[in-house]
């Protein structure tokens, strides 16, 4: 029975994406159906085979090789900053500063022609397979461990060439994506073969909701990649264009920093408010958990197990991962009360890895309004609840396909 409801839930996630599609007439059911088989495949694999959980986690360490170098920066400027949350996780030096280093590093293969390149071939190969555009493909694989403000930062170029509702679509996928920077930091907390097994099914889950809520037609001359060029044909001298970059980096972190407090701090608002009530148990962390419950249930819970999941799933879109990780960190690892059920590890686990959140609208939000124009920010920012919709359903859709093949 619970293995029926698994199954039936990825087809109700994936019908009530439908249902709030903003053109149920375009959708691309073929496109759709062949990364759905792709993502179930993939999470038979990665649930059953090591060999894919090592190079998921052979990618992820070189990323963290990356942000390992930028944290020398960050260590002779603010090395205080490093230590201020007792060795832990720490969102401005993990998720951020960073940015400093992968932004230029990016921004310079693009300058030589080596990041277009590999995303024309790349993008092609994706979007063959995916039935999606070129850029919008290799997107998918670079935020699989770029993270959300990352991919965005490096691709400033292409959003502006696109489309509103294009940079809406990488929006919405931006809400699913994981910084590589702090994968360490979730698989101390929660079982890290689940976390790297979330990954790629969260980039796989991306394109299909993205697909389905905002179905959006691109012709052959509108997918296309930019290079950089100036004006008249001829490239920007480089230590310009890299000063540029720096600078521009700078500027988006500051930017990032000062919409993500405002945010989180609104939603902590609501819940004082909240308190004056004198209804102790009236948050938004519950209101979600009760959201959620019947999609809890959906994911192969009894009604109890599933009233707990759903409290954690709440609890996380209103905060984030962390919190929530910190909360079950040792009955999950132990495998204990609830979490002595498999099934429950993963599934929860697979569900908390990625950035689906409150402070992750104010995180792309912010993003875009440092890169785009304010036409094609305030496209964006008008539709904020599809994006939360689409990381939710991106979230229960991984979940539901990673916990159908353990038990």
């Amino acid at each position: 029975m619970f293995l029926f409801a698994n199954i039936l839930g990825i087809f109700v996630f994936i019908a009530i994406a439908a249902l709030f599609s903003r053109d149920r007439k375009n959708i691309q059911w073929k496109s759709v159906g062949i990364v759905l088989a792709l993502e179930i495949l993939l999470a038979w694999f990665f649930t059953q085979f090591k060999a894919g959980q090592i190079a998921v986690q052979a990618a992820a360490d070189g990323f963290n090789w990356l942000v390992s170098v930028a944290t020398q920066g960050i260590a002779f400027a603010l090395p205080e900053w490093l230590t201020s949350n007792n060795g832990g996780p720490n969102f401005v030096t993990s998720a951020l500063l960073p940015i400093l280093l992968v932004v230029p590093l990016f921004d310079i293969l693009t300058y030589i022609g080596l990041l277009p390149w590999l995303i024309k071939w790349i993008g092609k190969g994706l979007a063959f397979i995916t039935g999606q555009p070129k850029f919008e493909a290799f997107f998918s694989i670079e935020m699989m461990f770029l993270g959300n403000t990352e991919v965005l930062a490096v691709s400033k170029a292409q959003l502006d060439m696109m489309s509103a509702r294009r940079n809406f679509t990488l929006a919405m996928m931006s809400m699913s994506c994981v910084t590589s920077a702090i994968i360490g930091s979730y698989t101390q907390m929660v079982p890290g073969k689940y976390v790297l097994t979330a990954i790629p099914l969260n980039i796989l889950g991306a394109i299909i909701i993205a697909t389905i809520l905002n179905p959006t037609k691109v012709t052959p001359e509108e997918d296309v990649i930019v290079s950089v060029a100036s004006d008249n044909g001829k490239k920007e001298p480089f230590f310009s264009f890299l000063g540029d970059s720096i600078l521009g980096a700078g500027k988006l972190i500051l930017i990032i920093t000062a919409t993500v407090i405002a945010f989180v701090s609104l939603a902590a608002l609501i819940n004082q408010l909240f308190s004056l009530t004198g209804l102790h148990w009236l948050t938004l962390e519950n209101i979600f958990g009760v959201i959620m419950f019947p999609f809890a249930w959906l994911l192969g819970f009894n009604v109890h197990e599933a009233f707990q999941i759903a409290q954690y799933m709440g609890t996380k879109l209103v905060t984030n991962e962390f919190v929530v990780m910190g909360e079950v960190s040792k009955s999950i690892m132990a495998g204990k009360g609830l979490f002595a059920n498999e099934h429950a590890r993963i599934v929860l686990t697979v569900f908390l890895t990625s950035f689906a959140n409150f402070g992750t609208l104010g995180m792309i939000i912010g993003c875009f309004k440092g890169l785009v124009s304010k036409e094609k920010n305030d496209y964006i920012s008008a539709r904020v609840p599809y994006m939360l919709l689409s990381g939710i359903l991106v979230s229960l859709l991984s979940a539901a396909t990673a916990g159908m093949f353990v038990w």
